[in-house]
This record gives C-alpha cells, sequence and structure tokens, in this order.
C-alpha cells in the first residue's frame, strides 16, 4: 500500500510538471517565420515576419483572447507606449487565436489603431510553443532582432510587465 502511495504521487508530480512546464523559445533561438492574416485599424492585411523583420526589430506578444479583461488593458498599454517602440525602431504586432473579424474590431477599439494584430494560426502557435491546453494562446511576448534571433522572452500570464520588459529589449539592441 505505501508502494501505491508514493507511485501515484510521482505520478501527480509528474503530470503537475507536465502541465505547468512552459518550453517557449528562448533567446538566442531563430524566431519561425510566418505570414498571417492582420488588422491595423480595422482593416485587414497580410503580416509578413521577414517583411517587418527587414525594416528593424519586431516585438510579438501573444495574448489568449480579444476584448478580455487582462488582453485589453494590455492592447492599451502596448498602445499608448507606441510613440517609444517607433522611435526604437521596432514593429509591435499582437497576436491571439481569434478570427480575423474580431481582431479587426479590436484593432480599432482597444488597439487605438496603433499598432496590428494578427491571427496566431494552430501552426503559428505551435512554431511559437504558445498554444495552451485550450487552444488559446498563452501571455508570450518576443523581441525579435533584424537578424531574425529572439533576442528576450517574456511569459507571464499577467499582462503588466510584457510592455515594459519588450520596450528595454528593443531599445538595449540600439545600444
Amino acid at each position: 500500500m505505501n508502494r501505491f502511495i508514493r507511485s501515484a504521487a510521482a505520478l501527480a508530480l509528474a503530470a503537475l510538471t507536465v502541465t505547468t512546464a512552459s518550453a517557449e523559445l528562448k533567446g538566442g533561438d531563430k524566431a519561425p517565420l510566418f505570414t498571417t492574416r492582420a488588422a491595423l485599424a480595422g482593416k485587414e492585411f497580410g503580416f509578413n515576419l521577414q517583411a517587418a523583420l527587414a525594416k528593424g526589430p519586431v516585438v510579438l506578444y501573444f495574448y489568449p483572447k480579444a476584448f478580455t479583461q487582462g488582453c485589453t488593458l494590455e492592447a492599451n498599454a502596448f498602445a499608448e507606449a507606441m510613440p517609444q517602440f517607433k522611435a526604437a525602431g521596432a514593429t509591435v504586432i499582437g497576436m491571439s487565436a481569434d478570427d480575423i473579424e474580431t481582431l479587426g474590431r479590436f484593432s480599432r477599439e482597444h488597439c487605438r489603431d496603433a499598432f496590428p494584430v494578427g491571427v496566431a494560426t494552430a501552426q503559428i502557435g505551435k512554431a511559437y510553443d504558445v498554444t495552451g491546453p485550450s487552444g488559446l494562446t498563452r501571455r508570450t511576448s518576443y523581441v525579435i532582432a533584424r537578424d531574425g534571433r529572439i533576442v528576450a522572452v517574456h511569459s507571464n500570464a499577467d499582462y503588466r510587465g510584457h510592455v515594459a520588459t519588450t520596450l528595454a529589449a528593443v531599445r538595449a539592441l540600439k545600444r
């Protein structure tokens, strides 16, 4: 019986470790290139990461779901910081598994027409290892240098800190 309890406890611990472990990409990794549908100021367009990187660093921030409290507050925070990101030469794009119609509304109402939001397809979510068990994307921000190398990763369910962390990483690239 004692052995059974120890085995059950070990299995429970292993299951907990597997479900809570995060294996997002790390600094120094090459960012997977992708194209997707995106919206800016309510207008749909094609977003290509490689083309964006040709202009400068990219802040790629994944969020779970448009129009939820934390995601709305995060979008507002990125919108307010866009002059600083632009001054540092960075492109910002938010990504979620929402459909393009929802993202079009979200880009106008909460991103304040300041930056685009794109569709995180299942392939993109898998490539960046941000898809949670429910199919929603986990709140993870990546800063990608012009050469396609990831220079910073901030993964935290709390939206606060993503803007400050990514802005600091973008500014560090200019030094």
